[in-house]
């Protein structure tokens, strides 16, 4: 529903007109728990005239039911969609909001307040022109008042209103609201927020939402409304700078016809123009820009529209093209910013999926640098990142990637991070700039390859990745399995868990996080071992999926074969061969596998040894035999 203008009666032509050439602003309100923000927008909505009559009986009937102001209508209801916020109120998933007035239109995003839900807010932000931090005037700065202002800031919001809300309840006192604008002066001059704007209120009373208040003649200052209908919002920004378009999509309804469409991130672009397209270098010329409506002389930043190119060059989704005059970065390795948005910890070595733009690719966190205190903005040293801490962390990809850093572009400069496993949303990113290494360190080529030292030992190079608890018999197969190899002429090399923890990997512990390093650092070595030819046997509890799955992707298909010892925990603990159980039983080990630290059973190893039921001998005769049959054993690299 549009604002209820006077032109709707009188000339619904010249409304229409009018309300399409409006400016969008797009802003967010976020704060503590309790501070007023969906009671704010509600008050926005009805100000606005944006309800119908059967809505606002509806909220009156909610505000009955639901509703924590007595017999008053209860504007948060009108944001608060879900029963569960209804039922608590408070907000817990984001809200957006469409409303306008006779000079704007607007999209607003009601964030959540919990600290629980700072990933929401994250969300809700990553899009918004201005924020309105709510402040609850008897509480004032809260963590999470510093929390979201730090994201705020982060994200690049640089238009700021702290709006000091619940005024009615400390009796509108100027003291109250000096002491606060204060305490937050201080802090956001740490941020470096250049412009802060500060406006006493009521949500609920209405008290400088859209006229000035009555109750507080000592504020001079604009209303919220009048704050949001004039904050100058620069829609030129992006169109000055570098033409950047992400390809979404390769348009090929026939033989005749060939473009690349996509959303262009910033710049603009006529045909002519001369482009380069990244991470591959290759050079064209804009013959056409064609959108739905025709073909354009001219497109600009925020347009969807697809490009065709006076040469035949392999193009593909998530490459970005670029000017040849300033074209995009591209490199594999970064600095950036992440904003952890799960329960289960980020883990510096652990591989995720890394989504920028159109384009997804493998991404690991090589070293947490610091996480950040958002109450001190002390830098904090940190092996693991929990939910909704903020960390600058170094980040490596599998392939290089079109990049420019956040602060110039953001759709370019932002990324998500996924779960390998569950495909869950996991991070948040921002790239600050590419490390210098990943422009200085380039891939040698080498004339002697992997098949051709396989082929010198007549065998094919590959790992056999032996998991299982501790106990299971890993290390005795493997073993076994080993000098069986040996004793039919082939070529092997045994990296055992033990053993490497006296050299290699001596320097590590058995958290999580040196567990995922434990594996990250012996997956590499057999990298290099398969690369020689060998065939290379690894006896590791490796307790987590991701870790196998990262060690399986560092080689080619058909190079990793996960064999999964299968015992249950209850014999692999009647074993014990190394009274390492009994140790984790009377607590003087700790992050003991099995026992309070968990093993994530393989889901479809290529292997499966029931040691309940295979003695040794006859476990490692069935890894030969499974070799044999496809052709890891024979006598060229190709089988």
């Amino acid at each position: 529903m549009a604002h209820v203008s006077d032109l709707i009666a009188t000339d619904i032509e010249q409304y229409l007109r009018a309300h399409e050439n409006k400016s969008l602003l797009r802003f967010i309100t976020c704060g503590s728990v309790d501070d007023g923000k969906s009671t704010l927008i509600g008050r926005l909505l009805y100000e606005s005239k944006m309800l119908f009559e059967d809505q606002l009986a509806a909220v009156e009937a909610d505000s009955k039911k639901y509703g924590t102001q007595g017999e008053a209508i209860d504007f948060a209801l009108l944001v608060d969609g879900l029963a569960a916020e209804r039922e608590q109120g408070i907000t817990i998933d984001v809200a957006y909001r469409f409303f306008s007035t006779d000079k704007r239109k607007f999209i607003v995003a009601d964030t959540p307040g919990h600290e629980q839900y700072t990933r929401n807010m994250v969300t809700g932000a990553s899009t918004a022109d201005a924020a309105i931090l709510m402040v609850d005037a008897r509480k004032g700065i809260l963590t999470q008042t510093r929390r979201h202002s730090y994201l705020v800031n982060l994200i690049g919001i640089r238009h700021i209103v702290v709006a000091i809300n619940k005024m009615d309840l400390v009796d509108y006192a100027e003291g109250v609201f000096r002491r606060i604008v204060e305490d937050y002066t201080a802090f956001s001059r740490q941020l470096g927020i250049e412009q802060v704007t500060f406006i006493p209120m009521s949500a609920f009373r209405g008290d400088n939402i859209t006229s000035p208040s009555a109750a507080m003649p000592w504020y001079h200052g604009t209303t919220l409304m009048g704050y949001l209908e004039t904050v100058e919002v620069d829609d030129g920004l992006m169109q000055r700078a570098p033409f950047r378009l992400p390809v979404q999509w390769v348009n090929r309804p026939n033989l005749d016809f060939r473009g690349f469409a996509g959303s262009i991130a910033g710049g603009t672009i006529r045909p002519g123009d001369r482009v380069r397209v990244q991470p591959s270098g290759r050079e064209s010329t804009v013959a056409r820009i064609v959108t739905r409506d025709g073909d354009l002389d001219r497109a600009v930043a925020g347009q969807s529209v697809t490009l065709t190119l006076a040469d035949e060059i392999d193009i593909s989704r998530g490459d970005v093209i670029s000017t040849v005059e300033a074209p995009a970065e591209v490199a594999d390795q970064f600095e950036c910013t992440v904003v952890w948005m799960h329960d289960e910890p980020m883990l510096a070595g652990r591989p995720y999926l890394l989504k920028i733009g159109a384009r997804t690719v493998s991404a690991t966190i090589t070293e947490i640098k610091y996480q950040v205190n958002v109450n001190t903005l002390e830098h904090v040293a940190a092996k693991r990142l929990e939910l909704n801490a903020i960390g600058v962390c170094n980040l490596s990809l599998d392939r290089p990637i079109a990049f420019d850093p956040y602060r110039i572009n953001r759709d370019t400069g932002g990324f998500i991070l996924i779960d390998r496993l569950s495909n869950n949303t996991v991070g948040a990113g921002l790239l600050h700039f590419a490390l210098r290494r990943a422009h200085n360190i380039h891939l040698q080529h080498v004339d002697v390859d992997k098949r051709a030292r396989a082929a010198l030992k007549n065998q094919r190079g590959c790992v056999l990745w032996f998991t299982g608890l501790s106990g299971a018999g890993k290390s005795s197969i493997a073993n076994l399995v080993e000098k069986k190899l040996h004793a039919l002429g082939h070529h092997t090399y045994l990296l055992d868990g033990d053993n490497v923890r006296h050299g290699l990997n001596k320097d590590l512990g058995f958290t999580d996080a040196d567990r995922v390093e434990n594996i990250r650092r012996v997956a590499e070595v057999a990298k290099l071992m398969v690369d020689a030819g060998l065939i290379v046997l690894t006896a590791f509890i490796s307790p987590f999926r991701s870790e196998r799955r990262m060690a399986r992707g560092l080689v080619e298909e058909g190079e990793f074969v996960e064999a999964f010892v299968d015992t249950p925990l209850e014999v692999a603990e009647a074993r014990d061969p190394k009274g390492l159980y009994k140790k984790a039983r009377r607590g003087e080990l700790k992050n003991f596998t099995g026992i309070d630290s968990p093993y994530e059973a393989p889901e479809d190893p290529e292997l499966r040894l029931d040691t309940t039921r295979l003695d040794l001998e006859a476990a490692a005769d069935a890894v030969l035999a499974w070799l044999g049959e496809r052709g890891m054993l024979s006598r060229t690299p190709g089988g």
